[in-house]
């Protein structure tokens, strides 16, 4: 019997979902969930170009202040989302960002706030194959705290609002019955995504960085949704984060220089 190991056997070589291969990609690479946001990722990049189309995962890379920076989609869900961070990080990606929309779940929050999440409850599937139940879900200290820091940099001055808190991560969209929410408000939890529990578990894993940050798209608990058409605040606020991450990138890549992060 000869049972494979998937991560030893794609390591460095092109990668079977997301259609890419070693040095097709920076080290930093923000992961929408949308294929179309990363068109508007790309926008903010020199020089970028698109790299591969497979799927639901749409890559382009280019630079931003010199720094070479890539965008892959991960489609909707933990799933193809791991798969998307496993084989990234197969190529040589280093510190991979959730950017997205997301509903939150306190009173202060409107739509267009940004949302930074310091950890996830794993209310998925995809990380229970990876780690025991009781195993945290957390981002990358030294990226999260200073992607707080610049966009409270960012937004001052704006009624923009940077909120921080543990979000949940949930596998089933139309799943979530009005006792669950209630359940997650009185759990006093920040918002509810579909994938960053799962991106940071296997970041961890594999020894790299993870961080999220998202739009608010709606408020579950006071009502306030756009389901129906697109909002200019939640339009704004994917600008908002992708500017915030790459300025983040940048800043990042220059303490690093200076000795301060491995």
């Amino acid at each position: 019997m000869h049972i494979i190991d998937k991560s030893e056997m794609t390591k460095g070589t092109k990668q079977y979902h997301i259609a890419l291969s070693p040095g097709d990609i920076g080290e930093y690479v923000l992961l929408p969930g949308d294929p179309a946001r990363s068109d508007r990722v790309a926008g903010y990049l020199e020089n970028a170009e698109l790299i591969a189309n497979n799927r639901e995962h749409r890559t382009f890379t280019g630079t931003y202040k010199g720094v070479k920076v890539s965008v892959t989609s991960t489609g909707m869900g933990c799933p193809s989302a791991s798969i998307a961070a496993e084989e990234l990080i197969n190529i040589g990606a280093k510190v991979l960002i959730r950017i997205g929309s997301s509903a939150a779940l306190r009173d202060n929050v409107k739509i267009g706030d940004l949302l930074i999440s310091t950890g996830a409850m794993k209310n998925e599937g995809t990380s229970r194959f990876y780690v025991p139940e009781g195993f945290p879900a957390v981002p990358d200290f030294d990226f999260t705290n200073l992607l707080i820091q610049t966009a409270r940099e960012y937004t001052k001055n704006t009624d923009v609002n940077v909120h921080t808190g543990i979000n949940v991560t949930d596998d089933a969209f139309y799943g979530e019955t009005q006792e669950y929410i209630e359940k997650l408000i009185r759990l006093k939890l920040l918002n509810v995504e579909m994938e960053s529990s799962a991106i940071y578990t296997v970041a961890y894993l594999r020894g790299v960085r993870a961080a999220c940050i998202c739009g608010t798209s709606g408020n579950l608990k006071t009502g306030e949704v756009i389901y129906q058409t697109e909002n200019v605040k939640l339009a704004e606020a994917w600008d908002n984060e992708i500017k915030i991450v790459l300025e983040s990138i940048y800043q990042f890549e220059q303490m690093k220089t200076q000795g301060m992060y491995q």
